[in-house]
């Protein structure tokens, strides 16, 4: 009788251990196999399911790169090939290397088998390559609506990464940098010009371009409403320069970020330019390339972006 009823015991113990084994998502050997919860992110590419708090994750956007790191969010893989200055630790060895900005590593992102990859403008091509590797989310700027698609970016990395709390704390900090911003640009000055400096040649960006934000958002006026909008910007001449006459001149060096030969203060003040009332009252403005060429739409840089526009007006 003994037996029987140490039988039954027994019986109904392992019944009871094998419930919940299946209730935690342990398997035979041990391992938790769980189902990690996901998030629907929608994008201009698509709508992709997206594990939530995804561990290894590789980020092709400089942008949200930074973002990520005001967050404290470790990526597990990044382009290497021309990483901003402030962002130079995911240069080590900790970080891999996934290519470049236009010509991803297949191989490298095979073999990490990441959980995400972030992904924009450069890379838009391949989205369809990226994506039978892993989840893939589209997350550049459109910048004929900078800040409204900056900050819908910022909320999807809040969701996949359960930060929106620190999201939104950011955002107010850069609302009201661009409300003390709005104050000064409204009476500083009457008119500006940004250009792009490229070895010999400058391009002209007007409202709704690449840095147009200048104009769209931190309310400086433009000297020439014509200019075309582009991310290329609109190539142009000194002589363009000299009759437009800007009373300010802002300056993107993208010489200094890909290994150009001349620096952009050697080409733009010249003899022309010198006719200029910007040069004439020591309004060029030289813009860091790192924020406003590789890195344009994170936390990090949008709020120096309004930092350096803001300093230029006092």
């Amino acid at each position: 009788m003994r037996k029987i009823v140490l039988a039954g015991v027994l019986t109904a113990f392992a019944l009871f251990a094998a419930a919940c084994g299946a209730t935690s998502g342990a398997s035979d050997d041990g391992s938790d196999t769980q189902e990690q919860e996901k998030v629907t992110v929608s994008h201009e590419l698509g709508e992709t399911d997206v594990p939530e708090n995804p561990d290894d994750v590789v980020v092709f956007d400089y942008g949200i790169l930074d973002t990520m790191d005001k967050l404290g969010i470790e990526p597990a893989g990044v382009p290497k090939g021309s990483i901003p200055s402030y962002l130079e630790k995911y240069e080590s060895d900790a970080y891999t290397n996934v290519g470049s900005l236009k010509e991803p590593d297949f191989d490298e992102l095979a073999r990490i088998d990441p959980d995400l990859i972030i992904i924009s403008g450069r890379q838009s091509s391949l989205y369809d390559q990226l994506e039978e590797i892993a989840p893939t989310v589209y997350l550049g700027v459109d910048t004929t609506r900078y800040m409204d698609s900056f900050k819908e970016n910022m909320s999807k990395i809040g969701t996949i990464f359960d930060k929106q709390d620190e999201v939104d704390q950011e955002l107010q900090n850069i609302e009201q940098s661009l409300v003390d911003l709005k104050d000064k640009s409204s009476s500083s000055v009457e008119n500006s010009l940004i250009i792009l400096a490229n070895d010999d040649k400058i391009s002209a960006y007007g409202p709704s371009s690449r840095f147009g934000l200048i104009h769209d958002v931190f309310g400086v006026p433009p000297v020439d409403e014509g200019i075309d909008a582009s991310t290329h910007g609109m190539n142009v001449s000194f002589e363009y320069v000299v009759e437009q006459d800007p009373e300010m001149l802002y300056v993107v060096d993208r010489s200094a970020v890909v290994g150009g030969e001349t620096s952009a203060k050697q080409l733009v003040e010249n003899e022309l330019v010198e006719k200029t009332t910007a040069y004439q009252n020591d309004n060029i403005v030289y813009l860091n390339p790192d924020y406003w060429y590789l890195s344009g739409g994170g936390l990090i840089s949008v709020q120096e972006m309004i930092n350096e526009i803001s300093k230029s007006l006092e």
